[in-house]
């Protein structure tokens, strides 16, 4: 899984071959310009050896040298980085790219059986730190391998005896290293994972922080936060304190590899093999040969985090997505008739919901749908609008089977109004025009005055220009519900949904919002779940459902004189206890 993480981490890199290339230019003339500073450096050592047998042109020679090398190493590095943050950076704009078009495939059940704050950790702090891990790869990672590979080949030409040591003792600090980064990996997995938990818990708890509060939840809601931050605490630790014995236990081996040049090159300094210059280079390399070891050390830290927080990412892009739209979508005639036959549906495979549903609706006739909770009511809405498809049977709009039409075509026959409203962080003018982005100044106050909510948009600081915050929070229940209301009513699709649409409107408003949905639906085919069933008596069809099938049909008093299921949830709503 990991080297197959890896692989598809490379794979984002390839639109960018030309910087990829240019780092590792700009890499290697940098680990270039760190071999010859040494070897100028030695020669002016050498040159200046013995009482007045200093040769200032060669040491004047060899600063001028250091000199240019140092300002060419400099340019290089500075590329370097400027190429490896491009590369990185498109990198995770093109991730996040990806996460965002994922989001708008997944199905409705996706969101139905995953935490938002794991979902948002995935894409928010999950491809940060995989951006951080991206971004030491590229500036340090190549350079480090890369110098340990010329030094050692540079001291196996000067001499092949101190580089055979050095060979023999390099296997000792990539064991340890492979050692302790093979069982990193695992706890830093662990922790992006707590991570994403205790993100979710803490939107959770903010968003119901009222709830919280009302019913004095606070001691439990603490215990559980600390019981998922203690495990995170744990997880970090154990990821933290594995990652961080390779940088010690390879500075170990590394000096002593660092020791026994030393000692050799002492010992050839001492009979004359080598000079005082060589030796300080063979000393200066082998301080370089050390040097991207523990480099090294640091990036797998970095890199183990990186690849746990990118396996993530990629869970999350490998998630199943909808069922993809027909190559030669079906597109009838707009009219508004809907028609389901023999449908069947389940959430889970073992425990049937809806079973054998037959359904005819005329153009603009309107549907109430009616019955106890979880009986399928709103499950029947999310098969309507292909939220969910079904197991078995097929729904057809304007005689065209829902699944041979595309989504787009099919959902922008429909207008929503639900119990739970949803808007969007902008101004109030945004979210009435979300269906309708191109409609005018006139029409957008005209659908707020159908829906009564006009009078409080104008007594707003600045209007239909005011600021809404993320999930409308800083506007009442009623307010959000007549907003969404006025969405609907500016977007008049055939097709009309009002599930509970009217919960959280105070009852003279939602009289006269009842009037505007009577005008509303005027030649729309209309459905309509309600619990107060006062509100449906003028409805075409009432559909009483129990147990995700349809029990009871037919209108108003039809169904008052059958004196079924359907009379005594009518009368039980006016008994007198």
């Amino acid at each position: 899984m990991k080297k197959k993480t890896l692989r598809r981490i490379l794979s984002f890199t390839k639109p960018y071959r030309g910087f990829v290339l240019c780092n590792l230019l700009t890499a290697a003339v940098t680990v270039a310009a760190g071999l010859l500073i040494p070897i100028f450096c030695g020669n002016a050592i050498d040159a200046m050896i013995g009482a007045g047998k200093v040769e200032l042109s060669l040491v004047t020679q060899a600063v001028v040298l250091v000199a240019l090398v140092t300002v060419v190493s400099a340019v290089a590095q500075k590329l370097m980085a400027l190429s490896g943050n491009r590369i990185t950076y498109s990198v995770c704009r093109d991730l996040r790219n990806k996460v965002s078009a994922k989001m708008h495939k997944l199905p409705v059940s996706y969101a139905d059986t995953h935490s938002v704050g794991d979902t948002v950790s995935r894409t928010v702090t999950d491809v940060d730190t995989f951006a951080d891990g991206l971004l030491m790869g590229f500036t340090q990672l190549f350079s480090a391998l890369l110098t340990i590979g010329a030094v050692l080949g540079v001291m196996l030409y000067l001499n092949p005896v101190i580089a055979l040591a050095v060979v023999v003792l390099t296997p000792l600090s990539i064991l340890v290293a492979r050692f302790i980064a093979t069982r990193t990996h695992r706890h830093f997995l662990a922790q992006a994972t707590v991570r994403g938990e205790e993100t979710g818990l803490a939107n959770e708890l903010i968003e119901g922080a009222r709830v919280v509060k009302a019913f004095g939840h606070e001691d439990e809601s603490l215990a559980a936060f600390d019981e998922v931050n203690g495990r995170l605490e744990s997880a970090s630790m154990k990821a933290t304190f594995f990652s961080s014995l390779v940088n010690p236990s390879t500075r170990v081996v590394n000096n002593l590899v660092y020791a026994v040049v030393a000692l050799i090159c002492a010992l050839y300094a001492g009979t004359g093999a080598i000079t005082i210059g060589a030796l300080s280079i063979f000393l200066s390399y082998a301080s370089q040969y050390a040097k991207p070891f523990n480099e090294i050390s640091s990036v797998i830290t970095e890199l183990q985090n990186a690849v746990s927080c990118a396996t993530r990412v990629f869970e999350f892009l490998d998630a199943e997505e909808e069922v993809p739209d027909p190559t030669a979508p079906s597109s009838p005639e707009e009219r508004g008739a809907v028609a389901l036959k023999n449908v069947s549906f389940r959430y889970t495979p073992d425990r049937p919901l809806i079973e054998g549903l037959c359904l005819e609706v005329s153009q603009g006739q309107r549907v109430a749908i009616v019955g106890p909770t979880g009986c399928g009511k709103t499950t029947l809405i999310n098969l309507l609008m292909r939220f969910y498809d079904v197991t078995g049977g097929e729904i057809s709009v304007d005689g065209a089977d829902i699944r041979k039409m595309t989504r787009k075509e099919l959902r922008s026959r429909y207008g929503m109004v639900l119990q739970d409203t949803w808007l969007k962080a902008g101004t109030v003018r945004d979210n009435i025009a979300y269906g309708r982005p191109d409609a005018t100044e006139e029409e957008i106050v005209a659908a707020t005055k159908q829906a009564h909510a006009h009078s409080f948009i104008r007594r707003l600081p600045q209007g239909y220009d005011t600021k809404i915050v993320e999930n409308g929070s800083n506007f009442s229940a009623g307010q959000r519900q007549l907003l969404c209301i006025a969405r609907a009513m500016l977007a008049l699709p055939p097709i009309l949904i009002l599930d509970e649409a009217t919960s959280s409107i105070d009852t003279r408003t939602e009289l006269k919002i009842q009037d505007a949905f009577a005008t509303m639906m005027k030649g729309r085919t209309s459905f309509i779940v309600a619990h107060r069933l006062s509100t449906i008596k003028e409805a075409d069809v009432i559909l009483v459902m129990k147990d995700g099938k349809v029990i009871e049909q037919g209108t108003h008093e039809t169904l008052l004189r059958a004196n079924g299921f359907y009379a005594t949830l009518y009368n039980s709503q006016f008994a007198v206890i």
